[in-house]
């Protein structure tokens, strides 16, 4: 009997999850300072996720492409904003400025087809993050 392995697909609950929008410390554009601030995505299906060609974008329309990366089932990754190399729990948007306002934005997931699979929005400066 031959058995091939199923392809890892999208699926419908491929998730935002958090936004750390306020880094810790002084906003003072360090790579350390860039990296504080994140989006966390999250699959909570029992199968792996293709996340090629996904976009993540704020409000302002900074937008981060998702290269070739599979999110695996009952897994998270953390797409930071500054410079680093991508491993499976954290992904980089190799930028020099900050991306996430410390007041108000909204996180969009799209899909590759550019059909939005999720939003999230804060409008607070009296925590640093925001569960989605």
């Amino acid at each position: 009997m031959l058995v091939v392995p199923g392809q890892a697909q999208a699926a419908g609950s491929v998730h935002l999850a958090k936004i750390w929008y306020n880094s810790p410390g002084s906003d003072n554009r360090s790579n350390t300072s860039l990296n504080g601030e994140w989006v966390q995505i999250t699959n909570s299906t029992s199968k792996a996720a293709s996340l090629k060609g996904w976009t993540l974008t704020d409000a302002s329309r900074h937008k981060y492409t998702f290269g070739t990366f599979t999110l695996k089932a009952h897994k998270s990754v953390k797409v930071r904003t500054g410079k680093g190399r991508n491993t499976a729990t954290n992904l980089y948007q190799q930028r020099a400025a900050y991306v996430w306002n410390n007041d108000k934005d909204t996180a969009t997931l799209r899909r590759a087809s550019g059909a939005v699979q999720d939003k999230c929005g804060y409008n607070s400066t009296r925590y640093d993050y925001k569960n989605c």
